[in-house]
């Protein structure tokens, strides 16, 4: 799956944390100073996430930018042509093929920025994320605040008593915690 080499420097910047750390706030941020700077630029999101909207990307602040939403990573690469910077959100939703798809891109030299969350719901490494963080030549780890305590909080805590990996939620569905309090929450489920 990997393409020749171009002179243009292609790399792989990730951005990753648990729910409401702003993570897609930083995706946007980036994206839009790329626009600024007058390089194309192409979102893509997975197709599964509708939660605000089904053709943007939108942070829970309600900071948005206009995306393509794909059914599997495949369709990067399909769509991506003619750009300098393709911004990924979600990315923990995606298939396996996320990782050779980021890789081609990037030895294409295109620059590309992923975002997701690094741990699932149990905290556990989700889906591609560990694979995609190995590969990038930057990653970005962004905190949220443990609404327990106050601390930084790296762990996304499911509210509901869903056990399906993928849960679509919000505030109502998930809270931040910091390791501490998501390790005991996590005891007294098991009690």
């Amino acid at each position: 799956m990997f393409t020749e080499i171009t002179k243009n420097p292609g790399w792989i910047e990730v951005i990753c944390g648990s729910m409401f750390s702003g993570k897609t706030e930083e995706l946007i941020r980036r994206l839009k100073r790329a626009r600024f700077a007058n390089l194309n630029v192409e979102i893509f999101k997975p197709a599964v996430d509708t939660r605000y909207s089904s053709s943007e990307v939108v942070s829970h602040e309600g900071t948005s930018i206009m995306s393509t939403p794909v059914e599997s990573s495949a369709s990067i690469l399909l769509l991506a042509s003619g750009v300098d910077v393709v911004g990924i959100d979600e990315a923990q939703f995606f298939d396996e093929g996320i990782v050779g798809v980021v890789q081609t891109l990037a030895s294409m030299g295109i620059r590309v920025i992923v975002a997701g969350l690094d741990m699932d719901y149990l905290g556990k490494p989700f889906g591609p994320m560990p694979a995609l963080m190995a590969i990038a030549e930057h990653v970005t780890k962004v905190h949220a605040i443990c609404l327990r305590c106050g601390d930084p909080a790296n762990h996304s805590h499911r509210l509901s008593t869903s056990s399906r990996l993928v849960e679509l939620g919000e505030r109502q569905t998930y809270e931040p915690l910091c390791r501490h309090c998501f390790n005991k929450c996590m005891a007294e489920k098991e009690d």
